[in-house]
């Protein structure tokens, strides 16, 4: 018996379903929120790209996209967003700390950057999220780091059911 991942109920037979722009193995009463994807079956007729595992590797027979994660062995695809560097949630803090150990007012600061002092001001207080520009530019004057890496929350999803792990119905109420 499988959970549906989006209800959290057993089923035998999940069906593969899009919902909007994610794929969701989910039960029957679910499966009318989004649309069916047909999965084709492996075919033994040759292609261009070669799936055997011909030579040695490190693998251990897991497809190219996806990774082992530490849940009981299941595999998952990367997800882009794995890698991406997150703003950090004291940004504001780090500005000002960097700031005042080189020695400068915001004014100072907005003028090396041709920014607006009131910027400056909003950005320490955690008032505005910085721009990309904005925030290479804060970076590499006052030698500071704004971001943290993605890619670590999975440690604070332990687990909410049974099986160790959540559905998308332990985290999102349905209105009906």
């Amino acid at each position: 018996m499988v959970q549906c991942e989006m209800c959290g109920a057993e089923t035998s037979d999940p069906n593969r379903v899009k919902i909007e722009g994610a794929e969701l193995d989910v039960c029957d009463n679910c499966t009318e929120f989004g649309t069916e994807v047909r999965t084709e079956e492996p075919s033994s007729t040759s292609t261009k790209y070669s799936t055997s595992s011909s030579g040695s590797s490190s693998s251990g027979g897991s497809s190219g996209g996806t990774t082992s994660s530490s849940s009981g062995g299941r595999s998952r695809r990367d997800d882009v967003y794995d890698d991406l560097e997150e703003l950090a949630p004291d940004y504001g803090d780090r500005i000002r700390e960097g700031r005042e150990s080189a020695g400068m007012s915001q004014e100072d600061l907005a003028k090396q950057l041709n920014e607006k002092a009131s910027l400056i001001r909003k950005l320490e207080h955690g008032d505005t999220l910085p721009s990309d520009d904005v925030q290479g530019k804060i970076e590499r004057a006052l030698d500071v780091d704004l971001t943290v890496s993605g890619g670590d929350e999975d440690a604070e999803w332990s687990g909410g059911s049974s099986t160790g792990e959540y559905t998308l119905g332990d985290v999102v109420e349905r209105k009906d």
